[in-house]
């Protein structure tokens, strides 16, 4: 399940919506508007698998990282958001639910930083990997 947070622009949602990738956004069609940090982890705890999608750079934290779910900072601008999103889910490393969980992973242009769950190493990926 692909969660999406609030500061995640409408034309944006709608670009995803028009390539069919399903999501739920924070405030929207789950949870609160408003929702803080903390209660977004907290949420996400409740749902089966989800990969939750940013710009707040707060959440690219290893401390964060957990089986039950993926946490996604994309360090784009906001009306690039959803190439971004595309790019990592369709990247052959990380195109399923299983291969992400438990990772925390920065998105730029630059390509990919992955912290794993219980690793106190950073990997880089760039997008030609």
């Amino acid at each position: 399940m692909n969660i999406l947070d609030e500061n995640i622009i409408n034309n944006q949602c709608q670009l995803l919506r028009s390539w069919r990738i399903p999501f739920r956004q924070i405030g929207f069609s789950i949870g609160r508007q408003g929702l803080q940090d903390k209660g977004i982890i907290t949420l996400l705890h409740t749902l089966r698998r989800p990969t939750f999608f940013t710009r707040d750079d707060d959440f690219y934290d290893c401390n964060l990282s957990h089986a039950g779910y993926c946490l996604v900072y994309l360090a784009v601008r906001k009306d690039e958001v959803a190439i971004f999103m595309r790019r990592l889910l369709h990247y052959k490393k990380f195109d399923t639910e299983a291969k992400r969980m438990g990772l925390v992973i920065r998105v730029s242009h630059a390509g990919l930083s992955v912290w794993r769950l219980h690793t106190q190493q950073q990997i880089r990926f760039g997008w030609t990997d």
